[in-house]
């Protein structure tokens, strides 16, 4: 005997969880199916929210190592764990899960705890805890089972001493050298991580620079920063083999022949849809070349009632895209029309320091558009920054030959903030004008981007005087 409902929602992680909410307000009965004890997901449990307190410990243990020397006293004791420095993280992931658990059922939404996998495209079944399996009918189902960490077959994680992104918060200690694989956004994140809490880490990455969709001053600018705090970054180089030589060290060797030692492995070489038990086939479903779900504009898959939202179908894979991904498949469901999702969804990297970008890069803006100016503010130059001791930190305003705003980057304090209001003002099809006759407060970060319009106009006046010469 089955259950049936309106809508099944599997994964309760940030795109699953939106939808259920959103459909539950629409009206249909809905139940959502998380195979974790707890709500949220891996963006709660292994990602987001735990490797952002790590973050957050690590500046603060880095400000307060910079004061002790200052005061010629002794540096804090290293041997602490990555659980010591995340804190009372168990409780604030067990609050976050109590409150999303809440405001699930405030909706109405059935919790239903265990591994679901498709019977047929209108039918799931999941295995409880206990062993029992119980079949829901449902005439919509929202996919969201989120992604898993990819283990490339050269890499041989073990999870104490070569880690994989999920696995890296149970260290146990500090280590003192570190080998960081990949040069996304959580290799990056993590790898600036580690060397702000005195690492030695050696971030290596087959392209020639890490975070390659970003505009390349930001790059340049990352790269600086992690090397001054005593990071290295190898690019263009191909590891084909790593492992515990069995005794101390962990050995990865590159094709060159290179073999480069330390004390562990983090391999945060991109993850995967996490689809492995869902037998998607039954459903009439298959992943596409990159395993990812295929879905439309809408979320739809192959099958128009089943619907596609988050890490599952792929890039972006952020928490807000993935929340703006179920909202929307909810809504398509419901016929609500929620118009074009805009081409300009800002990504925020929580490195150290944070990365921000909304808009053109440079070079992408130099290939649109016949003269492009850019306008730079230096943290450093900003009253704020210099209340801050704000070493790295830069905002770049990429700027069209008619002055209007095509692309907002910042590095440093804040950017992920920062961002937002560069975003707002693309989409209203701002021009640095728009920066230069309005106010900010002061001091703030966000006078940079008056700073920053200022250096831009000045570049396309001179551009204008070179023009009327030339043509004189």
């Amino acid at each position: 005997m089955s259950n049936p409902y309106d809508a099944f929602v599997i994964g309760s992680g940030p795109a699953g969880q939106k939808a259920a909410i959103q459909l539950a307000k629409g009206g249909l009965t809905v139940a959502i199916c998380e195979q974790l004890r707890e709500v949220g997901g891996a963006c709660v449990h292994h990602g987001t929210i735990p490797s952002k307190a790590l973050r957050e410990r690590a500046v603060e243990r880095a400000k307060v190592n910079t004061r002790l020397v200052e005061l010629n006293h002794a540096e804090m004791d290293r041997s602490i764990s990555v659980a010591d420095l995340i804190g009372e993280m168990s409780e604030v992931v067990s609050a976050h899960d109590q409150y999303m658990a809440e405001q699930l059922r405030r909706n109405g939404i059935d919790i239903i705890h265990g591994r679901a996998s498709f019977v047929d495209d209108h039918t799931v079944e999941v295995l409880s805890t206990t062993g029992q399996r119980q079949h829901y009918t449902a005439r919509y189902v929202v996919l969201a089972a989120g992604s898993k960490p990819r283990h490339p077959a050269e890499v041989k994680i073990d999870h104490e001493h070569v880690y994989d992104s999920d696995s890296i918060l149970t260290l146990a200690y500090l280590p003192q050298t570190m080998v960081v694989l990949g040069g996304g956004v959580i290799a990056c994140e993590y790898a600036s991580i580690f060397a702000m809490l005195g690492v030695h880490v050696t971030l290596i990455d087959r392209y020639p620079q890490p975070l390659g969709f970003l505009d390349a001053d930001l790059t340049g600018a990352f790269v600086r920063a992690f090397e001054l705090r005593g990071g290295s970054f190898l690019g263009e180089v191909e590891v084909i083999g790593c492992e515990f030589d069995g005794v101390s060290q962990v050995e990865t060797t590159l094709r060159d022949g290179t073999v480069i030692k330390s004390d562990k492995v983090l391999c945060a070489q991109g993850r995967i849809a996490d689809l492995d038990n869902l037998q998607i086939g039954n459903a009439g479903l298959a992943v596409d070349e990159r395993q990812l779900l295929p879905v439309n504009e809408h979320g739809q898959t192959d099958q128009p009632h089943i619907y596609g939202a988050g890490d599952v179908i792929g890039p972006p894979s952020l928490a807000s895209s993935s929340m703006e991904q179920g909202r929307r498949a909810a809504c398509h469901i419901l016929g609500i029309d929620v118009g074009i999702l805009g081409g300009l969804m800002p990504s925020g990297i929580y490195s150290i320091p944070e990365l921000a970008s909304v808009g053109l890069t440079e070079a992408q803006a130099r290939d649109q558009h016949e003269s492009v100016v850019i306008g730079i503010a230096d943290f450093r130059e900003i009253a704020r920054g210099h209340i801050a001791n704000a070493k790295d930190g830069m905002l770049k305003l990429v700027v069209s030959g008619d002055g209007i705003i095509l692309g907002v980057h910042v590095i440093g304090v804040h950017a992920t903030d920062l961002v937002h209001i560069g975003q707002m003002g693309l989409l209203q099809g701002a021009d640095v004008d728009t920066f230069i006759d309005n106010i900010f407060n002061f001091p703030t970060y966000a006078e940079s981007y008056r700073v920053a319009a200022i250096d831009a106009r000045a570049k396309l006046k001179d551009a204008d005087q070179v023009g009327n010469q030339d043509v004189a």
